[in-house]
């Protein structure tokens, strides 16, 4: 008897990838076709949770009174744009029998297969197909180890109690919000999310730290020291009580005293002399909220520009392993795979013959560690590397970047000498701190140090002279710098998918803070860059350069919401809580139920406020942002100190 096995894709691209490797290369309606073997494809969610309406038709109206709104049983409907390849997966679902899942090895892609195989009865058996990348060899060896598709199911269940809680939240504070806003002549839709809404607040509690935040005067000295031909800097260091936490001093007569001081001074005497040799661990591979981070500070890359090129250098060009990966780890199985990679590497771009006499394929590095793999690893590049010269501009350089991570394994540690001299100057207290690369180690894979960028060498870190405890060294120039303290930063994308992840060190409440592990942060990898770019499409967030800025329609809709739907901790529990729902310590029901049970409580507490919404911002006012308007620091003299004269001050 003639088994026909299906397998079920989550994009075209990835079906055509699966089905080549399985000889199914004749176009079918919707499909590919081989022997006893038809490959078929999703376009993302071929179905979506369907509206109030579709439960009853009075829903149609924003009424208050209605609210909350909560399914008894939820219902899916097909998505319009895409009902063509809805029919043809339904149809492949009758005629098929037995199935293999083949989307994206995560929540999201268990769920766009299993709502498909819920909402058409499919009954037959199922297995999985796990894939971290899509070239020839990866496909292969996946195929050749199905997984049976029990082992993946709570991965649905945790996705569509994700969705079903954002359904709740976003349908019914989005609805309520928006007429308490009506109320006081505010038109627009005003959305609440379950992610979206922390993470505003976020952006809108920095903003208000910024604005908020007083300078502080501060005094530091710069001394230029001299010993045998070779010129050094030392900072004075002040006595702790005049100094704030951060040894700056507060004290502007006594920092002038200590400058008069050295200046009158001929030499510095070292009284302390100590050096260490300090060793750098390789960074892990990357796991995309860190690529993120690091393509926004280095690159200026938005994070839904970083997943997209990711993405692309995935299915398109087949160079990388699964991009949207929580974890930056890799299976020890695959270390045996790493002399294969490392030759492909070197065999694809000649630039990296300067770490041929340095790599060790066989080193293993921490990276290395089933005990922190998750249901993905780290990225890293494929033996699939060829015609790079396909990659250019922002591809390539996202690319470098994630290869210079996967070289770095197999290098040895960085290793420095760290030197710190303690000076002794007409009664004054000064510290010099120096640097010698004993071994670059890793640091050798990295771009900067393969292919420097022209006019944007690093800084080269000091070197200290040969010194010996009790050598005087000659006093040059002494300089009295006159500071502030300076404001936290603005989040950049980059910065705020960080804070995104590692939430928990954010939360105040101690009880909250307790519960959080320290790995749980709101939203996943696969949706942090989509929500920012929701907030920024929404008016509520705008850019200044790389900078993030909360619009005044955020700040009036935070100062609204309650503060448990805006608080990043209380969504990190909820994230928690789906967790648990994926391990099998508590039901999709239980979940929902009560997610809904919550939300009544929400309804009930904020139907009787009165608020006030400043609308979105408009392109001509985007400039006026928080920082702008924080209090100037009063002007003041000049510091100065007496011999070899100080440069003026710094102005803050």
């Amino acid at each position: 008897m003639v088994v026909m096995r299906l397998y079920l894709c989550e994009k075209p691209s990835q079906a055509k990838d699966i089905a080549a490797v399985l000889g199914a290369r004749r176009r079918g309606d919707g499909c590919w076709l081989g022997t006893d073997v038809t490959v078929t494809w999703c376009i993302g969610h071929l179905l979506e949770t369907a509206p109030p309406d579709a439960y009853d038709a009075r829903y149609k109206r924003w009424v208050l009174a209605d609210l909350p709104i909560i399914p008894d049983k939820w219902k899916m409907t097909v998505k319009p744009r895409t009902a063509s390849q809805y029919k043809a997966v339904k149809r492949l679902l009758g005629e098929a029998d037995e199935l293999v899942i083949a989307t994206d090895a995560d929540r999201e892609g268990e769920m766009i297969a299993r709502e498909l195989v819920e909402h058409c009865r499919y009954r037959g058996p199922i297995r999985r197909l796990w894939l971290s990348a899509l070239d020839d060899a990866s496909i292969r060896k996946a195929l050749a180890a199905l997984k049976p598709g029990a082992e993946t199911f709570s991965l649905y269940h945790s996705a569509l109690g994700r969705s079903r809680a954002d359904w709740l939240i976003g349908m019914n504070m989005s609805r309520l919000f928006t007429l308490l806003g009506r109320q006081s002549g505010y038109q627009g839709v005003l959305p609440v999310g379950r992610v979206q809404t922390p993470t505003l607040r976020l952006v809108v509690d920095r903003d208000r730290s910024i604005a908020d935040f007083v300078p502080v005067a501060y005094w530091a000295i710069d001394v230029q020291l001299l010993h045998d031909g070779t010129p050094f800097t030392a900072q004075w260091r002040a006595a702790s009580e005049v100094c704030d936490d951060q040894d700056r001093c507060l004290n502007p007569e006594l920092a002038r005293q200590a400058a008069a001081a050295i200046s009158q001074a001929a030499s510095a005497r070292v009284v302390k002399l100590r050096t260490e040799r300090l060793r750098e661990v390789a960074p892990l591979p990357f796991d995309l909220g860190t690529l993120q981070e690091v393509c926004s500070k280095k690159l200026g890359l938005g994070a839904q520009e970083t997943l997209d090129i990711a993405q692309a250098l995935y299915e398109t060009h087949k160079v990388i392993t699964y991009p949207r990966s929580d974890c930056g780890y890799l299976p020890v199985s695959q270390h045996g795979e790493a002399p294969g990679i490392l030759a492909a590497l070197r065999q694809a771009d000649p630039g990296l013959n300067a770490l041929n006499d340095h790599l060790e394929p066989h080193r293993r590095s921490r990276a290395w560690n089933d005990a922190k793999v998750s249901a993905h690893h780290g990225i890293i590049p494929t033996a699939a590397a060829k015609n790079l010269e396909r990659l250019v501009g922002k591809q390539r350089a996202v690319y470098t970047l994630i290869r210079a991570r996967y070289l770095a394994q197999f290098l040895p540690n960085h290793e420095y000498d760290r030197t710190q001299a303690d000076f002794d100057c007409a009664g004054q207290a000064l510290r010099a701190v120096g640097k010698q690369i004993v071994e670059p180690g890793w640091k050798r894979a990295l771009p900067e140090a393969l292919a420097p960028a022209k006019g944007r060498e690093a800084p080269v870190p000091q070197t200290l002279p040969a010194l010996a405890e009790g050598r005087e060294c000659k006093v040059v120039d002494v300089k009295l710098k006159d500071l502030w303290t300076q404001p936290p930063k603005p989040f950049t994308e980059g910065d705020l998918i960080k804070a995104m992840k590692n939430v928990a060190k954010l939360v105040e409440d101690p009880l909250l803070k307790q519960k959080l592990k320290d790995t749980t942060g709101i939203g996943t990898e696969a949706t942090r860059a989509s929500i920012i770019q929701g907030l920024l499409d929404r008016g509520y967030l705008i850019k200044n350069g790389k900078a993030l800025a909360a619009t005044p329609a955020a700040f009036s809709l935070i100062d609204a919401v309650p503060r448990a739907i805006a608080d990043p901790g209380t969504t990190a529990i909820w994230e928690q809580a789906l967790d648990m729902v994926q391990s099998g310590e508590m039901s999709l029901e239980e979940f929902v139920t009560k997610q809904a049970a919550w939300m009544s409580k929400q309804v009930a507490r904020c139907a009787g406020l009165s608020l006030t919404i400043s609308g979105p911002a408009s392109p001509a006012g985007r400039g006026a942002t928080p920082w702008k308007n924080k209090r100037k620091p009063a002007k003041r003299k000049p510091a100065t100190s007496t011999r070899r004269t100080a440069k003026p001050a710094n102005k803050p």
